[in-house]
């Protein structure tokens, strides 16, 4: 009954910037946690930030890079800021969120589908 879409990966020059985001849409679920996890080539999916639902973050990845993680309740939407980017945080990136079911209060993971970042120049 939860779907994340996320749109904003693309090309980037080193050292520029990417902001990301990603929309949760559904209904009878109240979204609790949120991250962003990331997948390059040959590697396993990894996490980058979290961030709660009252808003507390973990700044999992700040070697490469700047990444700022934050979210909107109103609008069911997390974001990632990214800035003085490097080519190593090339990766397909994921959102994630953990649902919990209105009716019954049971709790369940969702996954977008993901969205390419490219740095490159």
């Amino acid at each position: 009954q939860v779907q994340l879409v996320e749109p904003g990966g693309g090309l980037v020059q080193p050292g520029g910037s990417l902001n990301l985001s990603c929309t949760a849409s559904g209904s009878l679920f109240r979204i609790k946690n949120m991250a962003w996890h990331r997948q390059a080539p040959g590697k396993k999916r990894e996490l980058v930030e979290v961030v709660t639902e009252g808003g507390a973050t973990n700044y999992a990845d700040c070697a490469k890079g700047r990444f700022t993680i934050s979210r909107d309740n109103a609008k069911n939407t997390m974001y990632l800021q990214m800035s003085a980017l490097s080519p190593e945080v090339t990766a397909v990136y994921y959102c994630y969120a953990r649902g919990e079911r209105v009716f019954g209060g049971r709790e369940y993971d969702y996954w977008g589908r993901g969205t390419q970042v490219t740095v490159s120049s």
